[in-house]
């Protein structure tokens, strides 16, 4: 089955036309005020061809479920500290829980969201949030024995296809990619992510037995 590709840190009209017509699976905004690639406001052109993504961080409930609403969202993704409680509250739609990972004990935390959350997703521990740009050790998600699927984030770049395919977790469903595809913040280079997608498929169609 070809991964998902989720593109994120997108708000530009025309960027995000580009990314759509590659056919990824996600495309992700961000929320947080934090972050360089925060969405202040609607852009003039929002995607239908794939789930729109809205990223947050320990943000008030209320205003999440307005953003959700106003974006048309398909998954509210959580990158914060945010509990199973406040997870199970949005309910209504898809949530995506983010976990940093720097070593195996980080993997405990998932535990409480099994059966909570739709998705997780694992992310290099840095200074911010996420679009640290730094990958952190894929095999310390062999200690991941949870029955919840996860895209795997953290400093993925346009070099990494072949060592994607390589690498296996039976509940790895996909990619997430954003600043090393970056021509500036919140602005994607689209030749680099096509090659990116080109690349990922053809490796995964050479795995297929004959």
């Amino acid at each position: 089955m070809r991964p998902i590709v989720k593109v994120c840190g997108m708000r530009d009209a025309g960027n995000i036309r580009e990314a759509e017509s590659l056919g990824i699976g996600l495309m992700g905004f961000i929320f947080w005020p934090g972050s360089a690639r925060c969405v202040t406001r609607r852009p003039e052109y929002l995607p239908t061809g794939c789930g729109r993504v809205g990223v947050f961080v320990n943000e008030d409930i209320a205003q999440v479920r307005r953003t959700a609403e106003e974006y048309g969202l398909s998954y509210i993704q959580l990158h914060g500290s945010e509990s199973p409680e406040y997870v199970a509250a949005l309910r209504e739609w898809k949530v995506i829980k983010a976990f940093c990972i720097a070593t195996a004990a980080d993997l405990e935390q998932t535990k409480a969201y099994e059966g909570v959350a739709d998705r997780f997703l694992f992310d290099t521990k840095g200074r911010s949030a996420g679009g640290n740009g730094v990958q952190f050790d894929w095999d310390l998600l062999a200690g991941y024995h949870g029955s919840t699927p996860f895209l795997l984030s953290g400093g993925i770049g346009p070099g990494d296809a072949a060592r994607l395919s390589a690498w296996h977790h039976d509940r790895c469903i996909g990619y997430d990619i954003n600043s090393r595809f970056e021509l500036e913040p919140g602005l994607k280079d689209i030749e680099k992510i096509r090659k990116f997608i080109t690349d990922i498929t053809t490796d995964e169609q050479d795995k297929r037995p004959l």
